[in-house]
């Protein structure tokens, strides 16, 4: 296996099975789950800190295992890191859910736990500098890029929206008006959560076509859209 570069500047020992090196990668993914799990556990998801710190510690250990088996045993691949970033996989899968609006959640969180488990293996494996790219970049997508997205999807004519209608009724006569608004459905799907309480619920994906609301804000169009006698409660799904 060749050398990592940074590898090369912290010394021969790094790169080896010891306890110093050892204790130095579980050090380091304690930091970095530590940063990537309070991100999560601040804007309250599931996995949060804890969750992030055992993943990333089980990741490191399972590369570790794998340099010994490979140096040790002559195994040509990394078995059991392939095998927990399986695993961490199926876990991650099995966390995304759909709340009662039907909007898709823990996707970010599933995926984040991903990769922090490559991340880490590459840790393990004694790849300090993939490790260093890896966790700057995955940091950077979680605590920068989101603002940036925010604003690209407040620009963007095409919005989805969680709709609540006074009645089943009452959809062809909001259909009719958001028509006469300058707005057109491209998708719609019926929540069945709400199948017993009387109410029309909706999930709907739109695009603005009409000049004047495309100089609004998503919030002033769903203000609008509000005032309806039909519709009971919307709100942009984000």
């Amino acid at each position: 296996m060749p050398k990592d570069f940074i590898a090369e500047l912290l010394g021969d020992w790094s790169a080896e099975i010891n306890v110093w090196s050892m204790l130095l990668k579980v050090v380091i993914a304690i930091i970095f789950s530590a940063i990537i799990g309070q991100e999560r556990a601040k804007k309250r998801h599931a996995a949060g800190l804890r969750t992030f710190m055992l993943v990333s510690i089980g990741a490191v250990l399972s590369g570790v295992s794998d340099i010994y088996l490979i140096e040790k045993y002559n195994v040509g691949i990394p078995l059991i890191s392939a095998a927990l970033i399986i695993g961490i996989a199926i876990i991650s899968c099995n966390a995304i859910l759909f709340s009662s609006k039907n909007q898709l959640k823990g996707l970010t969180t599933a995926v984040c736990l991903w990769v922090s488990s490559i991340i880490s293996v590459a840790l393990g494996l004694g790849m300090y500098t993939v490790f260093i790219i890896g966790a700057i970049a995955l940091i950077l997508s979680l605590m920068i890029f989101p603002n940036l997205e925010m604003h690209f999807k407040e620009r963007s004519n095409h919005f989805e929206m969680h709709l609540e209608l006074n009645s089943r009724n009452s959809l062809r006569e909001f259909m009719d008006t958001i028509r006469e608004f300058g707005i057109t459905v491209n998708d719609i799907e019926i929540n069945p959560a709400y199948a017993n309480t009387g109410l029309g619920v909706y999930s709907l994906i739109v695009t603005v076509k009409d000049e004047k609301l495309k100089n609004k804000t998503h919030d002033e169009i769903i203000d609008l859209l509000a005032s309806l006698e039909c519709v009971h409660y919307i709100e942009q799904i984000k």
